[in-house]
């Protein structure tokens, strides 16, 4: 006989409710506190590990509110002070610093966890009067030099990992100091700013539906030459108003018994916003969000110089994903094809640059989530030498899971193999990329901008500053929604006084509602008719921006009236070739057509490693363990240090794309005569090769090639590792 209904069900659910109600009202309460707590705080962050300061940016010649730290590595995570030091930048875009390492699985985690001394660059909540983003960038200089300079011993140059808007200021950094850098990791950083596709991306129209810039120079006037980090943050939010209007309520309050806690850790970063100058502002709204000059080289220094990417010499690493829409992958990679026309141009330029897409992580996701930093930040971590090492060129990361059919398993470092697969400059274009006409309408927007931001300037500017003082811009940074949400549930609210005596009450008598509570399942599906609503409105609402700006901003009659005519289309934006280029590529022409003959025994493993592999446009971290295997057994004062093997790999790899068939002939020139010699660096030349299995069969009649031309017989077990 089955069990009677449970006709209480209705009060059960009442109960739960009203429990729920009041234990939610508390953890805004307590989210309010902490948020009061943390921004009375000197230098707020939400780092969850040790550190110690090591420069204050406010000391600096031109003083800047960003400060240098190092963690402290705990006892049972020793570092390795020959591998390279890893510096962590937080973005200053609205919110405080420290999300870099908020968790223990995180960008700083994993990188301590593969043996990498941390550092950390932060900010104050207050900026430094007149600080601009090139003293920024200058500082950001000053403190990676001081890094390099703990770590001598260490193998290569630090590796910076910037987040976000943190990106682009590395990115001017050290296209003005390329000598300080080593690697750069860029996580959901936009570059290119009028990159996207239509139908999504809605955030790239924002400059156009506000008729420019103007408004961020008002925002700034009425802050009393402050601009307030809180709208930045409202923008972000009303991206995705489902969620900021209900979604993000309504988890807590289904779940609070359980999701309270992360709640409020993650509250405790987006409730701490943080202040910018006016003028720092209004730089980044001109230059990059809506003129973005970055990757056209109309950005200059109070010097005169030119930032230009192309001076970057160091590998450059992308994280973007298809589920960030904030920094689109378009925005994340469409930097290249600024850049360059073709990926010979990367190779004769010297850059290299790697990326890898996510398919659903969102941009927080990017640098704050648990599984990001445990399998793409670790891999990236863990494999940040092998990436230094890859010669010039375009190249996507491939992390696959480690499985049964995986061999030589034991090369490989934890549960994920990392690959890297060349690329074409197609592949990043087949991602979606602007028309002329797009181009043509965003350039209008710049125009405009520049015209309404000067009548601005002239006609209601010295107005706005003579009403404006100290106490009514503080005001309206304290009533700021995005800060008054967080106040008025905190104790300062007298109504809320007696919330945490009740929420007590009710931990001590909680009686959570069955699962299989028909008033519950209610609840549910009234909350998914709430989230299609807010989801149908953003929808709706991107429409018809998209729509608008590609009517408005495509209007022939408007492009006339700001000065561009159909002659003008910017058809392409890419930096035009300087004289200075070209002749640093005519240089290394010239230089490697003396090469091919110049070397010993090193140099002829490292080029019949690359001929033999050349064809499969892949290397993964195998056949660099086994490299590495093989260096550590070399005595130590014969054996070359990193920054000598990659210049090696670099000069072999470029005279094999030049000149395939004569670098190949070269190869017996640069052989000694010993035959011993001979045959133990063919044994290590195909313990590397056989690291990943078995050669395909253009490898396997190369590889013949160059046994021939070594003139010795390979080892039976070498033989067999190549040939399996």
């Amino acid at each position: 006989m089955s069990a009677s209904p449970n006709l209480n069900f209705a009060a059960e659910y009442w109960i739960d409710a009203w429990q729920r109600s009041i234990l939610t009202l508390d953890t805004l309460r307590e989210r309010g506190n902490t948020s009061l707590e943390h921004n009375a705080q000197n230098a707020p962050n939400v780092l969850s590990f040790a550190f110690e300061p090591i420069r204050d940016g406010r000391t600096l010649p031109k003083p800047v509110n960003y400060v240098l730290v190092r963690i402290v590595s705990p006892a049972d995570k020793p570092v390795d002070p020959a591998k390279p030091p890893f510096i962590v930048v937080d973005p200053r875009a609205g919110h405080g610093p420290g999300i870099g390492g908020m968790k223990q699985d995180s960008e700083i985690g994993v990188a301590m966890a593969a043996g990498h001394p941390c550092y950390f660059i932060g900010f104050f909540p207050q900026p430094m009067p007149g600080q601009t983003i090139e003293d920024v960038c200058a500082a950001e200089a000053a403190f990676v030099a001081e890094v390099a300079a703990r770590h001598p011993e260490a193998d290569g140059k630090p590796v910076i990992v910037a987040n976000c808007q943190a990106g682009w200021q590395v990115m001017m950094m050290a296209a003005i100091r390329p000598d300080l850098v080593g690697p750069i990791l860029l996580a959901g950083s936009p570059l290119s700013y009028w990159a996207g596709v239509h139908g999504r991306n809605p955030m790239r129209y924002l400059g156009g539906t506000l008729g420019g810039t103007w408004l961020t120079a008002l925002t700034g006037d009425m802050g009393n030459g402050i601009f307030d980090g809180a709208n930045l943050v409202a923008n972000f939010e009303s991206l995705n108003p489902a969620n900021t209007y209900w979604g993000k309520a309504y988890n807590v309050y289904s779940k609070v018994d359980t999701e309270a806690a992360r709640f409020l850790d993650f509250e405790t970063w987006w409730g701490s916003p943080v202040l910018l100058n006016a003028g720092e502002m209004q730089w980044i709204a001109d230059n990059l969000f809506v003129g973005n000059k970055l990757t056209s080289g109309e950005i200059h220094t109070s010097d005169g110089i030119r930032v230009d990417l192309r001076n970057i010499k160091s590998p450059i690493i992308v994280l973007c994903s298809w589920g960030d829409n904030i920094t689109p992958p378009q925005q994340a990679l469409g930097w290249i094809t600024d850049l360059y026309g073709h990926e010979d141009e990367i190779v004769a330029n010297g850059q290299t640059i790697v990326y890898t897409l996510h398919q659903t992580i969102g941009h927080l996701g990017i640098f704050v989530s648990g599984k990001v930093a445990t399998k793409e930040h670790a891999e990236f971590a863990s494999c940040m030498e092998m990436i230094d090492l890859m010669p010039p060129g375009l190249y996507e990361a491939v992390i696959d899971e480690v499985d049964k059919t995986t061999e030589h398993r034991d090369l490989v470092h934890g549960k994920y193999l990392f690959r890297l697969e060349a690329r074409s400059l197609d592949d990043i274009r087949a991602l979606g990329a602007n028309s002329d006409e797009d181009n043509q309408r965003f350039a209008a927007v710049a125009r405009l901008s520049e015209v309404n931001h000067g009548l601005y300037r002239t006609l209601v500017q010295p107005a706005v500053r003579a009403m404006t003082t100290e106490q009514s811009a503080e005001m309206m940074r304290q009533l700021h929604p995005n800060r008054l949400r967080f106040t008025m549930f905190s104790d300062k609210n007298p109504m809320m006084q007696p919330v945490k005596a009740l929420a007590q009450s009710v931990r001590e008598t909680r009686q959570p509602v069955a699962p299989d509570n028909p008033l519950l399942s209610l609840e549910k599906v009234a909350s998914t008719w709430i989230t299609t609503w807010w989801e149908s409105y953003q929808q709706a609402r991107d429409a018809m921006t998209e729509a608008m700006f590609l009517g408005v901003y495509g209007s022939p009659l408007l492009q006339a009236m700001v000065g561009l005519g159909t002659q003008h289309a910017p058809t392409e934006r890419r930096i035009d070739r300087e004289l200075v280029h070209e002749a640093d590529e005519a240089k290394m022409r010239v230089e490697l057509e003396h090469r091919f003959e110049v070397g010993g025994l090193p140099q002829a493993v490292l080029r019949a490693l690359i001929y033999v592999r050349m064809p499969e446009r892949s290397v993964d971290e195998r056949g660099f363990a086994a490299l590495q295997a093989i260096r550590a057994m070399q005595p130590v004062n014969d054996r070359m240090s990193m920054a000598e093997l990659k210049a090696c790999l670099k000069e072999q790899y470029l005279l094999v794309r030049l000149d395939e068939e004569r670098a190949v002939r070269a190869i017996p020139r640069l052989l000694p005569d010993s035959e011993q010699a001979r045959r133990a660096a063919l044994d290590a030349l195909l313990q590397v090769l056989g690291a990943r299995g078995a050669l395909p069969e253009e490898g396997l009649r190369r590889l013949g090639r160059i046994e021939e031309l070594f003139g010795v017989e390979a080892g039976p077990q070498a033989l067999k590792v190549a040939h399996a």
